[in-house]
């Protein structure tokens, strides 16, 4: 794609963190950066200038929710999502495969991207009933709000990425479940990568199209999974699916793959913590998404920084609900430049978050997504001038 390119910066030495910039049609992305979650066309909470004035690069949308609302149609007859939620900066859009486990195999194990991705010793049991069933030419999605049956394949994904005139898109792939047996993950790595050349082989041009590498937490088909996609014509390589039961197994699984890929640009689908985000930058990730800072938002939780009393134990954040914040007059962190920090105390959002008010999920969100995307500018930062490791051990008391 002529209006799509990847070049490397700075790598920094020691580890396979490395500064770069993608270019798309639409502007760039200097890396490694997060990619604030646009589910339904908008960060929740947040409108187009909001997004302005934290300096967001680009958003992710999410192929499978706007197909089911609006539709893909009706977004493109209204210009096309940049026209439809008045952001013109790089969007990317997902294939709808992660719905394929969310919905299925995701909601019987009672496994999501946040929170429950790394389920321990856990074991498969009997859950919620699937409300999506995987079959070879798509999947057969029910819609959780009427009942009706859908289905996705690479073909449709396509198609509706293509209405929806993102400027980066995924490949349509099945994303298992860590619980998922090496049988099963086989079998969905050998149909992911059927699924990768029909993507391929349908995709607009003008789009560019990242590759997504599968194989659960099995060393085998990882590495099998990353020499077919990389072999092809992908702008992009994307690491998704399971990522093992533990922190740990998604750091060997990010060795495992990592060495073997090539110049182009990575990205690590729904990981977004912000410990995760060291040890991934760490091992040669460029872009993440995940919608973790605006939901623990929404719940209460404000990052705050080292220097304010955040680190590993309370996950870099304070919980607003508590009664301790009732009379704070400081703000949710002192030593943050966002607009809801420079504005509002600790008391006046913990008013806000007790009694419901709308103001609430705004402002937190704010905070949170300036806090995300300052880190990056650090990370990235501490990468050109050679301080990475110096960062991180800040941050997480270790290198």
């Amino acid at each position: 794609m002529a209006e799509f390119s990847f070049r490397v910066v700075k790598e920094h030495e020691g580890t396979r963190a490395r500064a770069g910039v993608i270019r798309t049609r639409r502007g760039e992305i200097e890396t490694p950066y997060f990619v604030p979650v646009a589910t339904l066309a908008s960060v929740r909470a947040l409108d187009s200038r909001d997004l302005g004035e934290l300096g967001a690069q680009c958003v992710l949308a999410n192929t499978y929710h706007l197909h089911l609302s609006p539709g893909e149609q009706r977004v493109a007859q209204l210009g096309g999502l940049h026209n439809f939620m008045n952001f013109h900066k790089p969007i990317f859009t997902d294939s709808g495969g992660f719905q394929a486990f969310s919905l299925g195999f995701g909601k019987e194990h009672g496994i999501n991207k946040l929170g429950t991705i790394f389920p321990g010793k856990k074991k498969a049991v009997e859950g919620e009933r699937k409300l999506a069933e995987v079959r070879e030419d798509g999947v057969i999605f029910k819609n959780p709000r009427n009942g009706e049956l859908s289905k996705i394949g690479p073909r449709e994904s396509m198609k509706i990425q293509a209405a929806l005139g993102s400027d980066i898109i995924f490949a349509f792939d099945e994303c298992t479940s860590p619980l998922s047996s090496y049988e099963y993950t086989r079998q969905a790595l050998e149909r992911t990568h059927r699924w990768a050349l029909i993507s391929l082989e349908e995709h607009e041009e003008e789009q560019a199209i990242y590759g997504i590498i599968q194989g659960g937490e099995y060393e085998d088909l990882r590495k099998r999974s990353t020499e077919f996609i990389k072999a092809l014509s992908f702008d992009g390589l994307a690491i998704g699916g399971s990522l093992g039961r533990s922190k740990s197994d998604m750091h060997r699984i990010l060795d495992w793959v990592v060495p073997q890929l090539d110049s182009r640009p990575r990205h690590l689908l729904g990981i977004g913590g912000i410990e995760d985000i060291f040890e991934c930058v760490e091992r040669g990730i460029d872009t993440f998404d995940c919608v973790e800072p605006t939901r623990i938002a929404r719940r209460g939780s404000l990052y705050i920084l080292p220097r304010s009393g955040g680190n590993l134990e309370n996950k870099f954040r304070i919980n607003i609900r508590s009664a301790s914040y009732a009379l704070d007059t400081c703000p949710a962190d002192p030593n943050c430049t966002c607009y809801t920090c420079a504005n509002y105390t600790r008391a006046y959002l913990h008013h806000l978050f007790r009694t419901k008010e709308l103001t609430y999920f705004r402002l937190a969100s704010i905070h949170n997504l300036h806090f995300m995307l300052s880190l990056m500018q650090q990370i990235r930062d501490s990468i050109l001038d050679g301080k990475f490791k110096e960062l991180k051990k800040e941050w997480l008391g270790r290198e």
